[in-house]
C-alpha cells in the first residue's frame, strides 16, 4: 500500500494521529530507509488568497463548454456513423463509445479543448500474457481459439495474437477517411509513435489556429475478470467502501493499443498492450466522496477536485517553463498521487471549501516527497512504480524535486502567472454535418447581446437629452422671472 509521509516535527498540525502512526510506519524508499520528508510550511495570507484566486479563475466556462461538447458530440455521432456503416473493414461496425478523460471527470481546466473518446471493439474471449520488466501494466493480448470472424485480419502470423500496430493503422486509415468524407474544419494530427490514439483538431478557418482536439482511443474490453497484478483492486476500503471495491472488480478492464516507451523494443514488446482503468478513474472522480452526499449541494461541497485542478495547473507552468527538463511529468503523475492521498485522507470533514490551500499544499507535499523517494505506485497496478527510472530519469526527477521546492519556498509563484490557452470561438462557415452550433444557432448570444449594448446607449443618450432640455427650460423661466 502506498502511504506518504510529512515532517516529524509537523505532524500532530498536519494528520490525524491514525494518519501519522500509519504513513511514518509504512512510508519508505527506494532504498528500503526513511528518507527526508518535505517540510509543509505556514500558509501566509497572501498564498492562501493566491490559491483561492487561482481555483476560481481555472473553472471551465459555461458557453465555451456547452460550444465545445456541441462540436465533440456532433464528430462522435458522425463517426460512430461512418464506422458502422463502412464495407472496409467490418471490425469497426461493432464498437460504443465510452467517454473519458479530465472534461468528463470535471476536472479540466482553463479551457474545454482536450477530449477522450474510447472507441470499445468487441472480440470473442480474450487471452493475456503480462510483459517481463513492466510489473503488470504492459500485455501482450490473444484469443483464447482461432476464429474466422472480422478480428483476423488484425492477428499475428499464430492466428491468435492480436496486433496492436496493425488496430492502430487500421483506425488511422479509417479516420482519415471520415474527416475527408466530411468537409469541415476537423483535421487529423500526426500519429505519436507511443500513443495509442488518433488525434483529431478542429481548427479555425484559415488553419493556423488549434481550437480543441479529439483523442479517438481503440480499447478492447475484457469482461472475464482483471489480470493477477491488479487483482486485489484499488485500496479505496476506508475511502470509497468496500462495497465500491467489490463493484469495480465486477466491471470489465480494457487494453488500448500503447506499447512501452523504452528503446530496442522487441517485435514482442511492439505488439503489446496497456491495461487502462480510465473509466474506474471516471467513476471515482464522480463519486469522490466518503458519504454519499459529498456535493450534491452547496452544504455539502468540497474542494477535493478543485486540489486536484491546482496541481494540474502547477505541473502545466512547470513544463512551460522548464520545456524539455520534464518532458515525462504529465498529469497521470498527479492524479495518482491524487487518489492515493484521497484514500489517506477520506473523512469528507477535511476537505471542506475553506480548507482549500492547507488541502492543497498537502497534498502539493505528498506529490514532492514521492518524487524525492522516486516512489510513485500506479494506483491499480500497484507494482508499478511511475517514477522509475526507466520511465521517468533520475536527472529529471531530481531536476522536479528542486523546482517544486522553489515553488513552495517563494510562494507558487507560477501560479500567479495566467497562462490563457486559445480562445474557443467557431466560424460560420461549418458544415451541414454539425449544423446543432452552426452560425445561426450562435447567433442568439450575439444578438441579445448587441441588442443590450444599443439599448445602454439609448438610455444614456435620452436620459442626456432630458437634462439639456430642463437646464433650457429653466434658463428660460429664470429670464422670464427677471
Amino acid at each position: 500500500m502506498f502511504q506518504l509521509k510529512r515532517t516529524h516535527l509537523k505532524l500532530s498540525e498536519i494528520l490525524t494521529p491514525d494518519e501519522a502512526l500509519t504513513q511514518l510506519s509504512l512510508f519508505q524508499g527506494e532504498s528500503g530507509a526513511e528518507s527526508m520528508a518535505v517540510e509543509v510550511l505556514p500558509i501566509s495570507p497572501d498564498l492562501d488568497r493566491l490559491i483561492r484566486q487561482r481555483g476560481r479563475d481555472l473553472r471551465l466556462r459555461q458557453v465555451e463548454r456547452q460550444h465545445a461538447v456541441k462540436l465533440v458530440n456532433t464528430l462522435v455521432t458522425n463517426l460512430q456513423k461512418f464506422l458502422k456503416d463502412n464495407k472496409e473493414q467490418p471490425f469497426f461496425r461493432d464498437m460504443s463509445v465510452l467517454t473519458t478523460g479530465s472534461y468528463y471527470e470535471l476536472v479540466k481546466i482553463n479551457k474545454p479543448n482536450e477530449f477522450d473518446i474510447m472507441l470499445k471493439l468487441k472480440t470473442p474471449r480474450l487471452a493475456w500474457t503480462e510483459l517481463k520488466d513492466y510489473n503488470g501494466l504492459f500485455y501482450t493480448v490473444s484469443l483464447t481459439r482461432r476464429t474466422r470472424s472480422e478480428i483476423r485480419s488484425f492477428l499475428l502470423e499464430d492466428e491468435l495474437t492480436i496486433s496492436s500496430s496493425k488496430i492502430m493503422k487500421e483506425m488511422h486509415f479509417l479516420v482519415r477517411k471520415f474527416v475527408t468524407t466530411h468537409q469541415g474544419h476537423w483535421v487529423v494530427c500526426k500519429r505519436r509513435l507511443n500513443s495509442p490514439a488518433v488525434t483529431l483538431a478542429f481548427v479555425s478557418e484559415n488553419e493556423r489556429e488549434e481550437i480543441l482536439s479529439v483523442d479517438i482511443v481503440p480499447a478492447l474490453e475484457v469482461p472475464q475478470g482483471w489480470p493477477q497484478a491488479a487483482r486485489a483492486g484499488p485500496v479505496v476500503d476506508k475511502w470509497l467502501g468496500k462495497n465500491a471495491r467489490r463493484k469495480f472488480l465486477s466491471q470489465p478492464v480494457y487494453f488500448v493499443p500503447k506499447r512501452p516507451k523504452q528503446r530496442n523494443l522487441s517485435d514482442v514488446e511492439k505488439e503489446s498492450w496497456r491495461i487502462s482503468f480510465s473509466h474506474i478513474e471516471k467513476e471515482m472522480m464522480k463519486y469522490h466522496g466518503n458519504k454519499k452526499t459529498c456535493c450534491e449541494g452547496r452544504t455539502n461541497e468540497c474542494c477535493r477536485k478543485l486540489c486536484l485542478r491546482l496541481l494540474k495547473c502547477l505541473f502545466e507552468g512547470l513544463k512551460e517553463t522548464h520545456q524539455g527538463k520534464l518532458s515525462s511529468l504529465c498529469s497521470y503523475h498527479g492524479k495518482t498521487v491524487f487518489f492515493h492521498h484521497l484514500s489517506v485522507r477520506c473523512e469528507d470533514s477535511l476537505w471542506t471549501p475553506g480548507q482549500l490551500s492547507d488541502c492543497f499544499m498537502k497534498l502539493l507535499g505528498d506529490f514532492e516527497n514521492a518524487a524525492q523517494l522516486g516512489s510513485l505506485p500506479h494506483f491499480f497496478v500497484p507494482d508499478f512504480n511511475l517514477f522509475s527510472p526507466a520511465v521517468f530519469s533520475k536527472r529529471s526527477r531530481l531536476f522536479l524535486v528542486e523546482v517544486l521546492r522553489n515553488q513552495r519556498e517563494s510562494g507558487l509563484p507560477l501560479l500567479q502567472v495566467q497562462r490563457s490557452p486559445p480562445a474557443l470561438f467557431y466560424t460560420p462557415a461549418l458544415p451541414p454535418q454539425i449544423e446543432e452550433i452552426s452560425a445561426e444557432a450562435v447567433t442568439p448570444l450575439n444578438h441579445d447581446t448587441m441588442t443590450f449594448q444599443t439599448s445602454s446607449f439609448t438610455y444614456s443618450y435620452m436620459t442626456l437629452a432630458c437634462v439639456i432640455v430642463f437646464m433650457a427650460i429653466g434658463c428660460v423661466f429664470r429670464a422670464l422671472v427677471q
